[in-house]
C-alpha cells in the first residue's frame, strides 16, 4: 500500500482457469491489511445464493452498454458468447484515494486489457496441478454437463498457453494453504521493492545527517 509516502497503490491481477481455485486465493490475498477488491459488473442472471454488490454488480445489457460507451470499464468482455463482464474503473480511483492495493480477479482476456492500460499492474496466474486434477475439481461441483466440462478444459488449455505473455508470476494451486501463502508473499515482496520504498530509504538516510 502507499504507506503515506506518495507511492501509488499496487494493482494486482489474479487469473486462472475455472476450477483452479483463483477465487479462494484472491480471498487469501485480501486477508492482508491494505488491500481492497474490485467488484465486477455482469449481465448474467443473479443466482439465489448471490447478493448484488458482494461478488458481482448485476446490471442489464442496456446498463452495461451505457457503461462501455462512457468508458467506465478498465476491461470488459462478452464471455462464452452469452453474458458480459467488466471491471469498473471506479475501483481503481477508490484504491488510489484510499491508498489501498487493488486486487482484480479477471480472466486472461481482461488481464491483457488491464496490462495495456496499466503496464505497472502485476499479474499472477493460478495454475492447476494437472489437467486430470482440474477435471476432477470441475466434476466434483456437480453443476455442469460433460460438454460444458469439455469446453472449460479446452479453454483452460488456451489460457495456460497464453499465460506466459501477460503474467509476471505463477502459483500452482496443489495445496490451497501453501498456494495462499505464495500469493500473499508475492504482494508483500512487491510492497518491499526498493523502488517503491525509495522515499522511505531517503528519509532514513537523512536521519543519519551529513
Amino acid at each position: 500500500m502507499s504507506e503515506g509516502n506518495g507511492v501509488a497503490p499496487l494493482v494486482l491481477i489474479v487469473s486462472g482457469p475455472s476450477g483452479s481455485g483463483k477465487s479462494t486465493l484472491v480471498q487469501k490475498v485480501l486477508e492482508l491489511p491494505g488491500t481492497m477488491p474490485s467488484i465486477s459488473c455482469t449481465t448474467r442472471p443473479q443466482r439465489a445464493t448471490e447478493a448484488s454488490g458482494k461478488c458481482y454488480d448485476f446490471v442489464t445489457e442496456a446498463e452495461f452498454d451505457a457503461m462501455v460507451a462512457r468508458g467506465d470499464f478498465l476491461e470488459y468482455a462478452r464471455v462464452f458468447g452469452k453474458y458480459s463482464y467488466g471491471t469498473p474503473r471506479k475501483w481503481l480511483n477508490e484504491s488510489r484515494a484510499r491508498g489501498l492495493d487493488l486486487v482484480l480477479e479477471i480472466d486472461v482476456q481482461g488481464a491483457a486489457q488491464v496490462k495495456k492500460k496499466l503496464p505497472e499492474a502485476v499479474a499472477i496466474f493460478i495454475l492447476p496441478p494437472s489437467r486430470q486434477e482440474l477435471e476432477r475439481r470441475l466434476r466434483s461441483r456437480g453443476q455442469d454437463p460433460d460438454e460444458e466440462i469439455a469446453r472449460r478444459l479446452a479453454m483452460a488449455r488456451d489460457e495456460i498457453a497464453a499465460s506466459e505473455e501477460f503474467y509476471d508470476f505463477c502459483v500452482v494451486n496443489d495445496d490451497v494453504e501453501r498456494a495462499g501463502r505464495d500469493a500473499q508473499g508475492i504482494l508483500l515482496a512487491l510492497r518491499c521493492g526498493s523502488a517503491r520504498r525509495r522515499n522511505r530509504v531517503n528519509q532514513v538516510l537523512a536521519s543519519f545527517g551529513g
